[in-house]
């Protein structure tokens, strides 16, 4: 939360893979067994890292403390999925990893522009920016579909093959992660609503939007969010051509 901008985009959205790399290409190679027999067990601590972060994220006043609560309940997805012991929740699982590496450093992004601009990351501070943000207001309105898993964008692509990886292999498992779902809209929505809706602050008095040069840096961010949203076999399909030997291990 304290790291600028570059690096908690660094962090949430490349070194934050790493484990499920690991998870692939070692444990699964080295512990196939122990994984089907605490599958259980490993559902219900990512279902709880799911559920928990989403709650505490209505509690947060910081902004950037709110968007690292919502990588964590993002990531236990991915737990979810490459835990599955399917192909189709794994290539779901390493699908989320770049989506959220792709919404995750677009909400990065956007909040550090809004602390460089005005020096504070408290929600307390803000309010009412569609009225005098109007470019900003609409990027992080995007940013929200992308983190709710609206169709068309591509965390959609990825939740859809996890739970299609879960329903094949435990139906109950499937229907209660699906109910999670809701909570990720939940604080989307409040994230949403307490930023841009609303009255504007009293505590600042001269907004400024987006400018030339911040627009460059999430345009093509939104677009890659978008574009794998309407076209994810452009990414799944470089994403079977290294799966390849760990999926045939798993069957």
């Amino acid at each position: 939360m304290e790291a600028p901008s570059v690096g908690s985009v660094i962090l949430a959205s490349i070194l934050l893979k790493l484990g499920g790399y690991g998870f692939i290409r070692i444990l699964y190679p080295c512990f196939k067994v122990s994984i089907l027999f605490f599958f259980p067990f490993i559902a219900m601590l990512a279902f709880l890292g799911i559920v928990y972060p989403s709650i505490i994220i209505l509690c947060q006043l910081d902004l950037k403390r709110i968007i690292a609560y919502a990588s964590i309940s993002h990531m236990n997805f991915v737990v979810l999925g490459i835990f599955s012991n399917t192909i189709e929740g794994i290539t779901g699982g390493c699908f989320q990893m770049l989506a959220h590496g792709l919404v995750s450093a677009l909400f990065f992004f956007l909040v550090g522009f809004l602390y460089s601009k005005y020096k504070s990351r408290l929600s307390l501070y803000y309010g009412g920016l569609y009225q005098v943000m109007p470019l900003y207001s609409f990027f992080i309105l995007l940013a929200c579909l992308g983190n709710i898993g609206m169709p068309g964008t591509c965390n959609f692509i990825g939740e859809f093959l996890i739970f299609i990886g879960l329903s094949d292999r435990n139906k109950f498992l499937f229907l209660v992660c699906l109910i999670s779902i809701i909570f990720s809209s939940v604080y989307s929505i409040y994230f949403l609503n307490k930023l841009c809706f609303g009255n504007l602050t009293k505590y600042t008095k001269e907004f400024e939007d987006l400018s030339l040069i911040e627009c460059m840096v999430v345009c093509p961010l939104i677009f890659y969010i978008i574009l794998l949203g309407f076209k994810p076999n452009l990414g799944l399909d470089i994403l079977n051509s290294s799966l390849l030997l760990s999926l045939e291990k798993i069957k």
